[in-house]
């Protein structure tokens, strides 16, 4: 007889009742009488998987508010309650380091791709501005909001950073962070570890290579006021004050009066800045063309081009100073470039 044939007899053998002692003939079980690797498993809700682990409704209700509370799989916020005894808070702890291992082990898989794309985020506080670049692969990743929520989070930590930093302000000051210096800042008040772990918690999520780019901020005392400008603008779900787009910048103005035409004209600037892409400020004494193109006062004024920036400017009576530009993927493409 084959081995086939064999086996299709076993499956079809009519079971014989074999009673269960004190429980009635009326609790018989079916006994195959195949081999014991044909028997059918235990079903999954048999298992030991913890005292929390029920049909209760609080049992779910805890299930659904862990799901909802951190985002990540039914089943893995099933293995996180399982392993903390249903413990809320030490499931979601559980979790994040679960997820942060992953994400580590997948940031170190994927090290070494390209991360053209990405967004530009800007956060204006009080007198302090900040411009953060987050990369990653591809254009679909950084519209994902968990892609905008690490690019807030970088945004927040730079934020903290800078106000952190104790400084008497008689004139402007300005600095930049590179990819290692953003890295190693902290992620918040709310949130444990440093940036870098956010990063990797983005990755392990998203599945695609990122990178902290850089940031860039800038801090103004009376008589001084920053403009700003973010292209294809949208703003952050939960942070009303951040902007997010794919190029960015910063203007810093001198003015002898606080006017409320100065967020426009500020506006202006940035835009000035985003399109024409000057290399320094300048002065009103340049004349146009040569060299003097990619000074800022002297190139032609991009929403006007009959006048130049300076001669757009100087009857506002303001005086520009200073200016960041960011353009997101912009290191990448010279690299490949070369």
């Amino acid at each position: 007889m084959s081995l086939l044939r064999a086996l299709r007899l076993c499956l079809v053998a009519r079971p014989r009742r074999c009673p269960r002692r004190g429980l009635g003939p009326s609790s018989d079980l079916p006994f195959s009488e195949g081999p014991l690797l044909l028997q059918s498993p235990e079903p999954w809700h048999s298992f030991h998987a913890g005292r929390w682990l029920s049909s209760s409704a609080s049992s779910k209700e805890l299930l659904m508010k862990l799901r909802r509370k951190t985002g990540y799989a039914f089943v893995n916020c099933k293995k996180a309650l399982e392993a903390c005894g249903g413990d809320l808070k030490k499931a979601e702890s559980w979790l994040h380091k679960q997820a942060q291992k992953e994400g580590w082990s997948k940031a170190a898989k994927l090290h070494g791709r390209k991360t053209k794309e990405g967004l530009i985020g800007l956060l204006q506080e009080g007198n302090t501005t900040v411009l953060v670049e987050v990369n990653c692969e591809t254009d679909f990743v950084s519209r994902n909001l968990k892609f905008q929520q690490l690019v807030q989070q970088v945004a927040l930590g730079t934020m903290l950073h800078c106000q952190s930093l104790k400084d008497q302000l008689s004139s402007y000051s300005k600095g930049f962070l590179n990819s290692s210096e953003l890295s190693e800042l902290p992620a918040g008040p709310e949130t444990e570890g440093f940036l870098k772990d956010q990063l990797a918690l983005a990755i392990g999520k998203l599945g695609e290579n990122m990178s902290l780019k850089r940031a860039a901020w800038v801090k103004v005392p009376a008589g001084f006021f920053v403009g700003s400008y973010v292209h294809g603008a949208m703003h952050s779900p939960s942070l009303h004050n951040l902007v997010l787009g794919k190029y960015g910048a910063l203007v810093v103005c001198e003015t002898s009066e606080q006017r409320a035409d100065l967020e426009d004209l500020g506006r202006r600037l940035g835009q000035h800045v985003v399109g024409m892409a000057p290399l320094s400020v300048g002065s009103l004494d340049d004349e146009p063309g040569g060299e003097a193109e990619t000074k800022m006062l002297s190139q032609p004024y991009l929403l006007d081009p009959s006048i130049t920036l300076g001669q757009y400017v100087e009857p506002h009576g303001v005086s520009v100073v200073d200016f960041v530009r960011f353009e997101c993927g912009e290191g990448e493409e010279a690299a490949e470039a070369e």
